[in-house]
């Protein structure tokens, strides 16, 4: 797989590699367009099925399943596997937007709606197109780079201004402390972006915060 993937990115022109891109858009835009009202769930693939956290992405998209909500997600392993198990299991659609990695990602086995992609920012034009919120469980430098996309295009009012939020307080609510004491006391933002983003530990209220925002778009 590895060094297909390279010889396929090397073999390529810069032209037409503009086409490999253009089809990943078609075929994403194909695949999502009836998914109905979304929320897309990030965190680590290296997260086990005996992590808490795992259970709670379980749980979260299971309760999103159940009350209309498909769930989206980066279609690997660890919360992403956790989060389309949960939807799966509760007969909702439950989409893995994998991404070909040299020497990583396997696709999971509870994804009923999958759509593969080569390029990370076609895949991330995905998670936020289709989705009415943003949920954040604990990960890596992967996980930080989705949360600080959301957030940035929400602030610059590029993408509809849905909710990020964080679950997990004892993983996330060191870094909520040094956005208010570094960006926010710095002058870097302004109050109202802290608005963007909500912590919690409840799964009944990632639910509650979800239902609310379609409520107000429906």
């Amino acid at each position: 797989m590895e060094k297909q993937y390279l010889i396929d990115e090397m073999g390529l022109s810069e032209s037409w590699r503009i086409f490999r891109i253009m089809g990943e858009f078609v075929e994403g835009v194909e695949e999502m367009h009836d998914v109905g009202p979304a929320v897309s769930i990030f965190g680590s693939a290296r997260i086990t099925a005996d992590n808490p956290y795992y259970q709670d992405a379980v749980k979260i998209s299971g309760m999103l399943a159940e009350n209309g909500f498909a769930v989206i997600t980066g279609g690997g392993g660890g919360i992403m596997e956790a989060a389309n198990k949960g939807a799966a299991e509760k007969n909702g659609k439950s989409v893995g937007l994998n991404i070909v990695l040299p020497m990583e990602q396997k696709p999971n086995p509870y994804s009923n709606i999958k759509v593969e992609f080569n390029y990370f920012f076609v895949r991330k034009v995905m998670f936020v197109k289709y989705a009415m919120a943003y949920v954040i469980l604990p990960g890596g430098f992967g996980t930080l780079d989705e949360l600080f996309e959301a957030v940035t295009l929400i602030q610059t009012k590029r993408v509809k201004p849905l909710p990020v939020i964080l679950f997990g307080s004892e993983y996330w609510g060191g870094l909520v402390e040094w956005i208010k004491s570094r960006l926010l006391e710095g002058k870097f933002i302004s109050p109202r972006d802290l608005d963007i983003i909500k912590l919690t530990d409840d799964p009944e209220e990632v639910l509650h915060i979800v239902q609310s925002v379609h409520a107000l778009v429906s």
